[in-house]
């Protein structure tokens, strides 16, 4: 994962949130582990600090609280500084950029254009880096979210695209890039005991859980106009389920990757608008208690709107019309102030035909898989053992690939990988605009239903959202994993 050569990265966005807790402690990490090139820069771009010197005291004070828990080595952390440069800079002003394209005219190697801004300036960003001739041989990386719909999506990368070749277009979603996603494929494709069972014939259900206890924080305006129907469940949820549900690819090569996860989400069953209210959930937080403190509920935070009918919980069961999954329902599952914070897929096989064992032979769930994502990156599988003692008695256990157990040399956080694909070229973790296209035209039936009919289901704060999301997999004879006991 070492750099392969120099590199200039171009920082929008320099002093914002994404910056401070991502982006450069993600490239402190690869340069302390020594995977960036020596002669490698980091050029800021923001228009609040004066001078480079300010700048660094801001990054000093902003993010050195969000690196790794092994704490900052003072030399490596002095030596990263060293990388940083800084240009003020003001959007607005054609001239700002033509004195970026002089600062850069020194600087070594491929150039990595990284937007962490908003998506309205996606567009006049990449026009002004073009009027200076920026544009030629430079990879540019877009944050989400693309668009508000696929028609803004699709205004975005129409513009983007007469700009930059869809090769040198990098949109990120940071789930592709956790050890556990990239584990999945490993499992799936580099051993012969699980591939033969990852099919219709052996599993009953899926489920995709990304859940977090924060509410909206300071982003109310932002998220007020977004929901999480478009923040989380057309980029982050359905990319999880085409890697779940991809066929092998040719190679691991970014096309072969990307075409299988496009057959996916184009085999989404269309969502019949008469039909949203069985196959999907929106709740809305109302005030609650989470770890023994009392939160707000969401019409009450700062930036929303006091009538506000935005989605913070969705829940939708989804269906993939191919040979391998025909039949098999996908639980997908998503919401801010829930009882927990956890990004969970959980493979639930069938139990067996007959039983010589009794009745926990049979039990839905006694055969699983879960796959964590995040607070801590493991893969569990569960199945039934003899309990020791008289009789035949059957309990859970389970296996586990504990990451930071098993592989002494630490984590590799989501960001740093995908930053290090980046800088070296490699597209097969980032979207493709074919991938985003079908994850817009699924999804925007349920939009547009919401819009037009009445308000999300209530939940308390602290719970697990509303309690129709647990009868839409009742009837399916299953529930959420956290609701088995």
């Amino acid at each position: 994962m070492h750099t392969d050569s120099s590199f200039t990265f171009v920082l929008f966005g320099g002093t914002g949130d994404l910056s401070m807790r991502k982006i450069l402690p993600a490239l402190y990490e690869a340069h302390r582990a020594g995977m960036l090139a020596a002669s490698g820069k980091i050029v800021a771009i923001a228009r609040h600090e004066e001078d480079r010197g300010h700048y660094l005291q801001w990054v000093n004070e902003h993010v050195k609280t969000h690196v790794s828990k092994s704490g900052v080595d003072e030399d490596a952390w002095s030596s990263f500084l060293d990388r940083i440069e800084y240009v003020k800079l003001d959007l607005g002003r054609a001239e700002d950029f033509v004195m970026l394209r002089d600062a850069m005219q020194d600087l070594p190697g491929t150039r990595v254009f990284y937007l962490a801004t908003g998506p309205s300036l996606f567009v006049p960003i990449c026009r002004a880096l073009a009027s200076v001739g920026l544009n030629e041989n430079a990879r540019i990386v877009l944050e989400k979210p693309l668009g508000y719909d696929l028609r803004s999506s699709n205004a975005i990368n129409d513009a983007v695209g007469e700009i930059f070749a869809e090769e040198q277009i990098y949109r990120i979603d940071h789930y592709l890039g956790k050890e556990p996603v990239q584990n999945l494929l490993a499992l799936r494709f580099g051993n012969a005991l699980f591939e033969p069972l990852w099919r219709r014939d052996w599993v009953e259900s899926i489920q995709i859980t990304i859940a977090e206890e924060l509410g909206v924080e300071a982003r109310g305006d932002f998220y007020d106009n977004t929901g999480a129907l478009r923040d989380m469940v057309q980029n982050h949820l359905l990319q999880l389920l085409s890697i779940v549900a991809m066929e092998p690819p040719h190679s691991m090569d970014s096309d072969s990757v990307r075409d299988e996860k496009l057959r996916v989400l184009r085999a989404l069953k269309p969502v019949d608008p008469r039909d949203i209210s069985k196959l999907a959930v929106r709740g809305q937080y109302h005030a609650g208690v989470i770890r023994g403190t009392s939160v707000p509920a969401y019409a009450t935070e700062p930036g929303v709107k006091p009538d506000s009918t935005t989605e913070t919980f969705v829940a939708l069961k989804v269906e993939i019309e191919n040979w391998r999954w025909a039949g098999v329902p996908f639980f997908l599952r998503t919401g801010k102030r829930l009882a927990d914070r956890v990004a969970e897929i959980v493979v639930n096989f069938r139990p067996v035909p007959h039983s010589a064992l009794g009745a926990p032979a049979l039990r839905a769930g006694a055969n699983r898989l879960v796959i964590r994502l995040q607070p801590n990156e493991t893969i569990r599988l569960y199945c039934l053992a003899k309990k020791p003692g008289e009789g035949m008695n059957l309990s859970s256990v389970h296996l586990d690939l504990a990451f930071d157990q098993f592989f002494k040399e630490g984590q590799m956080e989501a960001y740093q990988r995908l930053l290090l694909d980046v800088i070296n070229g490699r597209l097969a973790l980032f979207v493709r605009r074919d991938e985003q296209e079908a994850a817009w035209k699924w999804v925007e039936p349920i939009l547009n239903e919401w819009a037009a009919s009445g308000k999300p289901k209530p939940y308390a704060a602290g719970t697990w959202g509303p309690a129709a999301a647990s009868a839409m997999l009742a009837q399916h004879g299953t529930c959420w994993l956290e609701e088995e006991n």
